[in-house]
């Protein structure tokens, strides 16, 4: 009998397939359409912290009270937390599968602020989406690492659920920050997240959104590091994310060592439809492959189980473009 149960960041799901962190999931109804499809997971839209704040300066440009300024900030900020706890809240009660909540904050008493809400609304984990894009001419990258350290020390010391950092492939030393994460108590890593993409329109001359979906040439740098991460860092629980797109991409990012896999673009393509072809699709490679359970094939191609790991790293970019001509 095929199992394809997982153990991902404490959390048991009955499948590795998670709904990840989109305005897909800001909506309990089609959270309950994405569990009726398979979904073993979902991890809720994230609450912005920036995005309170923009909606605040906004209606305090509006308003001819200057002096109510502190009022219209409490007054936003409070109907957005409340919406969201309604959020999960209500997710909760239609669906029975794990509903992760996710928080993205640039303030750190935020997180804490944030994160307690959120446990006490029921979520049964907690995705931090950090990104923190370094621009400076004489980056410190020690100090990069240590912003990310502090966040899940304080939001652990807060609350007791698994708490999952979604951290950006553009950090310097990617295994030394998870390895930093997971001894400071965080239970699991998505790899990676995926923020605004700039694009110039050469006929407006104005800086625009490029495409706001992953491609599959993505997955590339999501295989890399799980791959490296699971070999170097076997405690670790990862999600791969960013560049999934069909069956295929989810083994192969199982096969990398991932525990779980979220799923976004592919779902605004093919609609939650996708997330039960996937399973069905995994199903049969297991049959015909003679897997039963994906514990016999997770983690199978990481660094730490093939032969040379350097397959892995930038080396092997010239040696294959050194046979062509």
């Amino acid at each position: 009998m095929i199992d394809i149960r997982t153990q991902y960041a404490g959390l048991s799901l009955r499948n590795p397939l998670i709904v990840g962190s989109s305005g897909l999931t800001n909506n309990a109804e089609r959270n309950k359409e994405f569990e009726k499809a398979g979904a073993g997971a979902i991890v809720l839209k994230s609450l912005f912290e920036e995005q309170i704040e923009m909606q605040s300066d906004v209606l305090m440009q509006t308003s001819d009270y200057p002096e109510a300024a502190d009022y219209i900030r409490g007054y936003v900020k409070a109907n957005q937390i409340n919406d969201y706890l309604e959020l999960i809240k209500k997710s909760k009660t239609l669906c029975s599968i794990p509903i992760i909540a996710s928080i993205n904050c640039y303030k750190a008493d935020a997180w804490i602020e944030f994160a307690r809400q959120i446990e006490l609304a029921g979520a049964d984990a907690l995705e931090l989406n950090v990104f923190f894009l370094e621009t400076d001419l004489t980056p410190d990258y020690a100090s990069t690492h240590h912003l990310y350290v502090n966040i899940i020390r304080k939001v652990k010391e807060t609350v007791s659920i698994p708490v999952i950092l979604k951290i950006s492939k553009m950090v310097g030393n990617i295994p030394a920050l998870v390895h930093q994460l997971t001894v400071n108590g965080a239970n699991g890593v998505v790899l990676f997240n995926r923020f605004y993409q700039p694009d110039i329109d050469i006929n407006t001359m104005q800086v625009v959104s490029g495409n706001v979906f992953s491609n599959h040439s993505d997955l590339s740098d999501t295989l890399r590091w799980t791959a490296i991460i699971s070999g170097k860092i076997p405690q670790t629980s990862i999600a791969a994310s960013t560049g999934v797109h069909d069956w295929e991409d989810v083994i192969k990012c199982l096969v990398a060592g991932a525990d779980a896999v979220q799923l976004c673009s592919a779902v605004y393509t093919h609609g939650a439809e996708i997330i039960s072809q996937i399973l069905t699709c995994i199903e049969e490679w297991m049959h015909q492959t003679h897997y039963e359970s994906i514990s016999q094939f997770k983690g199978k191609l990481n660094a730490a189980n093939i032969p040379n790991p350097a397959l892995y790293e930038r080396s092997q970019f010239m040696k294959y473009f050194s046979n062509r001509d």
